[in-house]
């Protein structure tokens, strides 16, 4: 996924505030869905959702006012429960701006885990 850094992305310094992050590999995850065809709205309308139970990410390099950034998303594992989803923030110079990496627990609609359905594991693996 590609996404440009506007105003309201950075601090007062130019620089990309640090939470802002969070929303590019959320955004970024969402896309990851819809390019497999598994739409996480029609998954919670069915009791299938996801929720964020680890979040790491590591700061390598600032982004700033109008970069134009790339946000590489992959499944790194997946398990009964769990998919640990892997990101990487490039800007248009190719310089790695973060590295994320974040486990999606798999709930129902009273938040209790519960397993990923079969046919979403395969779309996903």
């Amino acid at each position: 996924m590609k996404i440009r850094v506007y105003y309201h992305h950075t601090d007062c310094g130019g620089v990309v505030y640090y939470a802002n992050y969070l929303n590019f590999i959320e955004e970024a995850r969402t896309e990851y869905f819809a390019s497999k065809n598994a739409s996480i709205k029609q998954l919670a309308d069915s009791g299938v959702m996801f929720v964020v139970a680890r979040q790491e990410v590591d700061y390598k390099f600032p982004a700033v006012y109008a970069d134009e950034l790339e946000i590489l998303t992959q499944v790194g594992a997946l398990s009964g429960v769990r998919i640990e989803f892997l990101h990487e923030i490039y800007n248009q110079n190719g310089q790695l701006i973060v590295k994320a990496r974040t486990i999606l627990v798999c709930v129902d609609s009273h938040l209790k885990p519960q397993a990923i359905p079969e046919e979403l594991r395969k779309k996903l693996s």
